[in-house]
């Protein structure tokens, strides 16, 4: 526990161990620089002191960093504090592939293909970088919870311009590593289609095409034996895919796809529907195929290093092709026009020597090993399964954890090789066993700080980014702006099991109402109806020519408002009087005294002036003419011109008042 409390670098604070590997551990971890979860690989002690290791284990992070693809797991940073090295990764959540293949066998065949076009997406990029990955195996595959994959650990893949590739060892796995691998050969890009071969193998079937009691026995396959096809273990696979995975299996280099993208090219035209032009595989093992093999030492299915020989390599593994035991000319096909049965006799003959040769010369390394009955120890806990393991003459390989629902906490739940009944092995070879940790715990996460949302959309974005789902979403009317979040369940920071939900709640806005239509209404119904609404209503009153007088002409504001907002409402006067003319009345006869008011009746104002009316014949004191005549506008004034007296007059043409 004290180991998971450190912080790595001053910045990385380890939180709980999540893998563990031939060379390093993995822990989930946080980055308090940049507040986010990461996974740490941490070198283990034993290697942490050796120089080799350490210059491998750096230049792993050197040469992973560089290599960008969403098919590669990301790499941040790399360091030493103190006297371990570690690796700073991009955590990624779901299963590795080798346990997806345990947990449901055989794939279908169009997701094998899809798989592995990612994976050559990977090593495509890695290739262009001159890497080899050397490891490709479904263990250092992670499948994400949408379906797409990562490949892992290229902590043994080595830069062909790096002074490490002269070093005497080659890393792999022995059910996935290719002929020239197990010979100890320079590797190139072919090496790793191979391996992939073996991994689609795997995939399309459920189990690997070669395997053994020790991972010599299998190693010695991938020279010498040709795989089963495909569909004779599962029906279901198809022609196509069937004849992909062999030339990816070729035991020649030459024979296979020659790179990723090739291969690639191939996957996607199947996965498409298109026709796939790959010819039937080699079903002979060429009579050189062990030409340069090398010895190797006993390795389990863990990863282990394959030394080259000291002195001449050819010796050794030339007979690497068929143990006599094993050769089966039916199964061979004539690949040379008009060879007969002496020259196939012959060559089965030659074949046999050279095997019997290279047995004689490698005896003392692959002699037979007594074969003793393998311990079932499923069920046991951890010591005593290790104590009935070495009490049987066999030695305890790896001691791994898992989580199982079976067993118990401490009790080993799974062993290889297994027992099966009367199954047996060689004495003193390595039984590899995993302590199950009891059920699997859930995966947490940390609740994200929806607050800092701006809209639903983006909040239910940051819940799934976290590795959560969306649950319940309530709107509701407030002040607040509208997106505004303004609570959430459960709380920011909170720990929870991934794929929790996470319910919140997104303000609309102010609470507000429609604002009735007041078209066509007076005043009276106007009020009445803001009122009903929950509105106050204040007045403005104008004229109009096409509104009649007290109905309401507009009203402001209109649409969505708060309960409680003032409505301002503008009632008609009715038309503009100072916009119209009237009829001017008729002053005909009338005195001077009746013209006036009849022009004050009318809403006109009389300016009165007189004149000889003799000549006219009109009396004295009466109109004799006005204007303006016919109508006016209201208020216009009149000029009235009415007869004087013969005496007492105003000559000056007005009434002298």
């Amino acid at each position: 526990m004290a180991e998971q409390q450190r912080l790595l670098g001053g910045r990385y604070l380890l939180k709980d161990k999540v893998g563990a590997g031939g060379m390093a551990s993995v822990y989930r971890a946080m980055d308090q620089v940049l507040d986010r979860t990461v996974a740490v690989k941490i070198m283990l002690p034993q290697y942490a002191g050796d120089a080799t290791f350490a210059a491998r284990f750096k230049q792993e992070a050197q040469a992973a960093a560089g290599l960008q693809s969403p098919y590669i797991v990301g790499v941040y940073d790399w360091g030493k504090d103190g006297d371990t090295y570690y690796i700073v990764m991009e955590y990624l959540r779901g299963t590795d592939l080798k346990s997806g293949i345990r947990s449901h066998g055989a794939l279908d065949p169009k997701k094998v293909a899809q798989i592995a076009s990612q994976i050559c997406g990977a090593l495509s990029v890695a290739h262009k970088h001159e890497i080899i990955h050397r490891d490709i195996k479904p263990q250092n595959i992670m499948v994400l919870p949408d379906g797409n994959i990562k490949v892992m650990d290229f902590g043994i893949a080595r830069a062909k311009n790096s002074h490490l590739t002269q070093d005497n060892n080659v890393l792999g796995t022995a059910h996935y590593v290719s002929p020239e691998q197990t010979r100890g050969q320079e590797l190139g890009p072919t090496s790793d289609i191979y391996s992939l071969g073996v991994v689609m193998y795997e995939c399309a079937t459920g189990q690997v095409p070669f395997d053994g009691d020790d991972a010599i026995s299998v190693a010695l396959k991938q020279v010498n034996e040709l795989p089963v096809p495909p569909s004779q273990l599962n029906p279901g696979v198809d022609g196509d895919l069937e004849r992909i995975i062999l030339k990816c299996m070729e035991k020649d280099p030459a024979n296979r796809f020659q790179s990723a993208d090739e291969l690639r090219r191939v996957l996607n035209s199947y996965l498409a529907g298109r026709t796939v032009d790959v010819p039937e595989p080699t079903r002979v093992i060429g009579a050189a195929a062990g030409a340069g093999a090398t010895t190797t030492r006993v390795m389990s299915d863990q990863t282990q290093a394959m030394a080259r020989p000291v002195g001449g390599a050819a010796a050794v593994n030339s007979a690497a092709r068929t143990a006599a035991g094993q050769i089966d000319a039916s199964a061979y096909e004539n690949k040379r026009d008009g060879m007969g049965k002496g020259k196939i006799a012959g060559i089965a003959i030659a074949v046999i020597a050279v095997v019997a040769i290279a047995i004689f010369a490698v005896s003392s390394l692959f002699s037979p090993a007594e074969q003793i009955i393998i311990p079932d120890v499923l069920g046991l806990d951890q010591e005593t399964a290790v104590q009935q393991i070495r009490d049987a003459g066999f030695v305890v390989g790896s001691i791994d954890p898992g989580y199982s629902d079976e067993y118990a906490e401490g009790e080993v739940m799974e062993q290889h090789p297994t027992a099966n009944g009367s199954a047996t092995a060689a004495k003193g070879s390595e039984i590899d066993i995993v302590v199950s940790q009891g059920p699997e715990p859930a995966e947490t996460t940390e609740v994200p700080d929806l607050s800092k949302a701006t809209s639903r959309e983006e909040a239910e974005q940051m819940i799934r980014a976290a590795g959560l789902s969306v649950g319940d979403v309530t709107e509701k009317a407030d002040s607040s702006d509208a997106g505004t979040i303004l609570d959430q369940s459960p709380s920011a920071g909170e720990t929870v099991d991934v794929d929790s939900k996470v319910a919140f709640t997104v303000s609309t806005g102010p609470d507000t109402v429609s604002v009735p239509d007041l078209t066509g209404m007076s005043e009276s119904e106007a009020r009445s109806a803001l009122d009903g609404a929950g509105f106050g209503m204040s007045t403005e009153r104008q004229y109009s020519d096409s509104v009649d007088e007290g109905d309401v002409i507009s009203w402001n504001p209109s649409g969505q408002q708060e309960p409680g907002t003032t409505i301002t409402v503008v009632i008609s006067r009715g038309p503009d009087p100072s916009s119209q003319e009237v009829d001017v009345p008729d002053l005909t006869g009338m005195t001077k005294a009746q013209a006036e008011s009849a022009l004050e009746r009318a809403g006109f104002v009389a300016s009165v002036s007189y004149a000889d009316g003799s000549s006219a014949g009109v009396q004295a004191d009466h109109v004799i003419r006005w204007n303006p005549t016919g109508t006016a506008a209201p208020g216009s004034t009149i000029n009235v011109v009415v007869a004087y007296a013969d005496s007492g007059s105003d000559s000056s043409g007005t009434d002298g008042q």
